[in-house]
């Protein structure tokens, strides 16, 4: 069995890790292979250094919000053949969070923490997410830890920087990676609790699910084979690897993909 980790992110969007450590991590944990799935780029692709023992791909994690139904949604995307195409509908949400960051600094100066944009690090070497502004804070000790109550009374819950950008809808960014010649897969759905759409998605092309994930629980498993089995979708499953810029620790392959789900990934066919 091939073991691959499906879901991952580097230092080309908002994880600590740069392609070359999630390698060496991956290798040290005993993988086949992984996808890198940076959000809502596809730069990565491009930056993977020629290795042995490991099979490496790039893949995308496209940002979408259903408006009408009021939850996120995140689409993995795989074997794009046209990035171009794909890159056309996401990197306006790529500037846009970071004009959103950069509003944000701007209000956190005000209120005394001293943030100096230059110096802080930009996702691809361009884009600022919170957790970079974060991570500067807890180093420069105006704030004790990355996700803690600071963060939840600033950034969440109503607090003074508590504003977001506006995405793609979830078919949107089904498309952006369907018109590419690419493999959509809905990403962890048990967090997002978004399985009304999965059958609408389906119909327009949906390739696979997301099914082993740390924030998918028992119940969610049971509803996402439920799903799969129906609509005759493939099972993924990744680790959703940040490295420090995550909330809950989880390491490079702790959760693996379905044997169809490797299959359909490592062939590019659904």
């Amino acid at each position: 069995m091939i073991r691959m980790d499906c879901h991952m992110h580097s230092t080309v969007s908002d994880g600590s890790f740069s392609i070359p450590q999630l390698m060496e991590r991956a290798k040290q944990n005993g993988l086949d292979a992984i996808v890198i799935t940076d959000h809502d780029t596809l730069s990565q692709r491009n930056q993977i250094p020629r290795t042995d023992g490991i099979r490496v791909l790039a893949g995308i994690e496209v940002s979408a919000y259903d408006y009408k139904n009021g939850f996120r949604v995140h689409m993995l995307g795989y074997s794009i053949a046209r990035p171009e195409v794909t890159e056309r509908l996401v990197r306006p949400t790529l500037e846009a969070r970071h004009a959103n960051s950069l509003r944000q600094i701007e209000i956190l100066n005000r209120h005394g923490y001293d943030i100096d944009a230059d110096r802080l690090h930009r996702a691809d070497g361009k884009y600022i997410y919170k957790q970079h502004i974060m991570d500067d804070l807890v180093q420069r000790g105006k704030a004790p830890e990355m996700f803690g109550t600071f963060y939840q009374t600033v950034f969440k819950h109503g607090g003074i920087c508590d504003f977001d950008i506006r995405y793609p809808s979830p078919l949107e960014a089904l498309r952006a990676i369907k018109d590419a010649g690419g493999l959509a897969v809905l990403a962890h759905s048990g967090q997002q609790q978004n399985f009304c759409i999965i059958p609408e998605l389906a119909k327009q092309g949906l390739d696979g699910l997301e099914l082993n994930h740390h924030a998918n629980h028992a119940k969610d498993h049971t509803i996402i084979r439920r799903y799969a089995e129906e609509y005759g979708l493939f099972l993924t499953g990744g680790s959703d690897f940040h490295g420090k810029y995550e909330g809950v620790f989880v390491d490079v392959g702790d959760y693996l993909a379905e044997p169809d789900g490797v299959r359909a990934i490592l062939e590019g066919v659904s």
